[in-house]
This record gives structure tokens, sequence and C-alpha cells, in this order.
């Protein structure tokens, strides 16, 4: 299949090549992204087919699970050949009672960072997205040079940032190269909503991007108050004989050259969809439409 490519550290020493779409692996875990799936064999024979299709990117972290995804991809892959890509996060944790904790204090980055790579079986990651949660303890800037840190000894190739604002973003950018950003954003999701705990200005930081040549990732769901907006997608899938889930990802891919999406699923049907999505055109009508 005939995928688009783009380049995670295009000015860097060691350049990474992906092809669009990747895949994210947090919906491979149990119920609430807690514990085994309910068929791991299934898990494993979903993550080596969409290798098969050409993915070659895969997002994960030590949290999903938590533990669960990284050790899915290794059961999967290893010992890896090709040019597979993982890319995973740091910044949180996971409570005993399945809550989302903040952990992105230097010594707690350091343990996430270790932890990845003996889950992975990797000697260092190729990418790495910094994210912090609200109410983590330490400032933006302590963080970031903890990562600096790691970065400097070897166990990260490249540096992203994930639940990112401008004002982040632009210092991360001020300190050293940035490789890619992970934020929010989809078709219904562009607006930034100061009442969710995503709020992180995904059309801003698309924009800056942009500029900068850097991947943006976008991490999203269809779940939306918005119905005139689903109309729109609803109308469009219906014309190209598709699912609104797969028009959002060639809208995805339609409006930015520097996007890279990673939709998830448990289905190879699905997976399958989603990479013919990527083959798929828009008129310039149907992108003005939509809006």
């Amino acid at each position: 299949m005939n995928q688009s490519e783009i380049i995670i550290g295009k000015h860097t020493a060691h350049p990474l090549t992906v092809r669009k779409p990747g895949y994210g692996t947090m919906r491979l875990t149990g119920p609430d992204i807690w514990g085994e799936p309910a068929d791991r064999n299934s898990a494993i024979q979903l993550l080596r087919r969409a290798a098969d299709l050409g993915v070659n990117f895969f997002d994960t972290a030590d949290f999903y699970g938590p533990g669960i995804t990284n050790k899915l991809l290794a059961d999967a892959f290893y010992p890896y050949s090709g040019d597979l890509i993982f890319a995973t996060k740091v910044g949180a944790i996971r409570g005993a009672d399945k809550s989302w904790q903040p952990y992105a204090r230097p010594e707690e980055l350091r343990k996430s960072v270790e932890n990845n790579l003996k889950e992975l079986k990797l000697e260092q990651l190729p990418l790495v997205h910094l994210g912090k949660r609200q109410g983590s303890e330490g400032d933006y800037e302590e963080s970031f040079e903890a990562m600096l840190e790691l970065q400097k000894e070897g166990k990260i190739l490249h540096l992203g940032l994930t639940n990112v604002n401008v004002a982040q973003f632009k210092y991360a950018t001020g300190k050293t190269h940035i490789a890619t950003v992970e934020n929010l954003y989809s078709y219904t999701q562009r607006i930034t909503d100061p009442e969710s705990p995503f709020a992180f200005q995904g059309g801003e930081v698309l924009t800056y991007c942009e500029q900068q040549e850097i991947p943006f990732i976008p991490f999203f769901s269809l779940q939306t108050s918005l119905p005139t907006e689903q109309q729109k997608l609803k109308q469009v899938a219906d014309a190209h004989g598709i699912s609104v889930a797969q028009l959002n990802l060639v809208w995805l891919l339609h409006t930015s050259e520097w996007i890279l999406p990673i939709p998830g699923t448990t289905s190879i049907r699905h997976l399958e969809e989603n990479i013919a999505a990527a083959t798929m055109s828009l008129s310039k009508e149907e992108m003005d439409f939509l809006g």
C-alpha cells in the first residue's frame, strides 16, 4: 500500500522516517486502560498485522496498563528488525485505584524512562514525549532539564512534548530541537475548551509545528457535543462510502502535511480501514465544506 511518509528529527543527525498513519496502542489494554487485554494473542496478532500493512510507528507508554502495551510490543516484535519506531511518553503514573497521577519530578522522569527501556527491551528510546499533568510538583523547566540530561546520557534519541501549550513549546524549542508534539486535536476538537483537562491549544500548537517543520501527532476521540459538525462529517463520509472515523483520519491528513495520526483500535478490520483511509482523497470543495 502506498503510504505517505514524514520525517522525525528532520534537522538532526539521526532522522527517522515514519509512514502514515501510525498506531496508538492505548486501547489494547483491559477496561479503563488497566490490565491485560481480554485476548492477549489477538492483541499481538493485531500489532503484527499493522506492521504487515506498513505501519512502522507505534505510540505507547509505561503507564498504559500499566506496563501492558510496552510488553505487548516487545512480545510482538522482539528481537526488533527493520524500521520499527516506538514512541513513548512520561510525566504520569497510574495509582492503585486506576487514577492518573502526575509523575514529572526529575527523579520520577528518570524512573519512567528506565521502566520504558526495560519493558521495551531497548538500550535507547527512539522518541519520548514529556508531558506534565495538572497538579504536577515543580516547574516545567525543571522537568524539561531532566529530560535533556537523559538525552545527553543516550537513553533518549529524540525528545518530544505532549499536552503542551504554546508557551511551553516555545520554551522547549529555545533550548533544543523538539522532534514531535502530541496534543489533542481532531475535526471536532480544534477549539480550546478551558473546562477540558486536555485544553492544550491544539490549533495554535499545530501552526507553530508547521512553522518549525515539526511533526504534530494528534490524539483524539470522536465523541463530541458538536452535532452540526458531525452532520457535515457524516455527509461527506457517506458520499465516499466510509465511516465518520475514517473521514476524520482523511481530514487530518489533508489538513497539514505535518500531521501524523495514530488511530488505535482493537479490531483488525478497523485497522485495515484506517490504513486504507490514508490513501483516500478529498477535493478542495469538500475541504471547504468541512471548514
